[in-house]
Parts: structure tokens; C-alpha cells; sequence
């Protein structure tokens, strides 16, 4: 799968959020400034040909659908993350989450706690 840009990332958020839909569907639902509607249809476009849509046509109008899951997407963008800028290390990230207080005690804690788990479940 290719990278989505963040505006397809967009795009894709509200087919995950809402199923089939039509291009004047997202056009309601992006916020202003809206593309015009070529501009629109032609990134649809690029996403599907990249692999996360589908089609259906009905006369002269198309119905598009996702066929990649957000989890599997939000997987693969996630460790494309933590490979590209931790040197592909999740304790190198969760230590600059920790540094940089993007995440609370409670979440170190429940951490924490799948962790041990994971270590009662190796035994």
C-alpha cells in the first residue's frame, strides 16, 4: 500500500466513519475551504488507485468504499512511524512520549500492566 497524504487521510476518516458514500457526500462533510468537486474526484480517485477504495457504478455516478481497515492502516502507519523516526524501536518512542508528557501516569500504569501479561502469559 502507498502512503496516503494527510487530505486523503482525511477523506479516508470519513469513509471509515460512514461506508459507501458518494463524492458529493465527502464534499458536504470536509470543511471550508472545500476543493471543487473535479479536484475532489480525482483525489478519490488516487486513493482507489492506491488500494483503499473500492467502486460501484450506477449509471453515470459511482459509490465508493473503503476496503482497507482503519486498524490495519492505523498498524501500518504506526510502525512506518516508529521505524522512521525511533530507529524502529518502541521503547525509544514510548521514552520520548514520556519525556515529551504526551502521555499520562494512568497510561504508563495500564502500560505497565499489559506488559506484565504479556510476561504472566509467557510462562
Amino acid at each position: 500500500m502507498e502512503e496516503l497524504n494527510q487530505h486523503e487521510e482525511q477523506i479516508m476518516t470519513i469513509f471509515w466513519n460512514q461506508g459507501e458514500l458518494l463524492i458529493r457526500d465527502i464534499l458536504e462533510q470536509l470543511p471550508d475551504p472545500k476543493p471543487p468537486y473535479t479536484t475532489l474526484a480525482s483525489t478519490i480517485r488516487n486513493i482507489e488507485r492506491k488500494g483503499y477504495l473500492t467502486h460501484r457504478t450506477y449509471g453515470t455516478v459511482n459509490l465508493y468504499k473503503a476496503i482497507v481497515k482503519q486498524e490495519d492502516y492505523s498498524k501500518k502507519s504506526f510502525n512506518r512511524y516508529v521505524k522512521n523516526f525511533f530507529g524502529g524501536s518502541v521503547g525509544n518512542f514510548l521514552s520520548f512520549m514520556v519525556k515529551e508528557k504526551n502521555i499520562s501516569e494512568k497510561e504508563i500504569e495500564d502500560l505497565q500492566k499489559l506488559i506484565d501479561g504479556m510476561d504472566d502469559a509467557k510462562k
